[in-house]
């Protein structure tokens, strides 16, 4: 008897429920392109370099290229198409907008969603390899623009929009942390 080489399986995506027969092999990246008609998550380098794949997996960035559908199963997936509300930019994509954090606009999509993680990790107080103090009791470190570079580092412009995708970041991170203490005001 021959084991079969593929899987009936469901992905859940920007929210919607996908139900997919897939080759074992297939990797999250041509699901979503292939497949799915999500062609906002890029093919750059296919080895998980380049970061242009860049997705989020349970709120956790992701190089698609490298995982494989089958094993997205039963998690969250969210790519540059869900990022909006609507209408309504997410605050990283409006802040890429408003400091011209692309040139080309082909990284941009993985840019946004490593940005997004970015932004939650180090609100979570991961330290990153620049990080001067990492015990745990000392907080989150203040997110200087070396710290951004280190924790985007695993995303390339070639381009060379880094200045722009640091102060975007930057941005988004601050106003992040604005729209949260408004939040916990109009609560107490």
């Amino acid at each position: 008897m021959v084991a079969s080489t593929s899987s009936a399986i469901v992905l859940s995506v920007n929210g919607e429920k996908y139900p997919l027969s897939v080759d074992h092999r297939t990797t999250l990246l041509d699901a979503l392109r292939e497949r799915l008609d999500l062609t906002g998550t890029k093919k750059g380098c296919d080895q998980g370099q380049c970061g242009a794949c860049t997705v989020l997996l349970d709120d956790r960035r992701t190089v698609s290229c490298l995982q494989l559908a089958v094993a997205a199963e039963g998690r969250e997936i969210t790519t540059i198409e869900g990022m909006a509300d609507g209408d309504r930019l997410h605050p990283v994509q409006q802040a890429f907008l408003d400091f011209d954090g692309f040139q080309c606009g082909y990284c941009t999509p993985g840019q946004i969603c490593s940005a997004v993680a970015v932004i939650q990790e180090h609100a979570a107080g991961w330290p990153s390899a620049v990080t001067g103090d990492v015990r745990p009791e000392a907080g989150p470190p203040p997110l200087t623009a070396e710290e951004i570079r280190e924790r985007m580092s695993g995303n390339l412009c070639r381009c060379g929009a880094y200045v722009s995708i640091v102060q975007a970041v930057a941005q988004a991170a601050t106003a992040g942390a604005g729209a949260a203490a408004a939040d916990e005001e109009a609560a107490a």
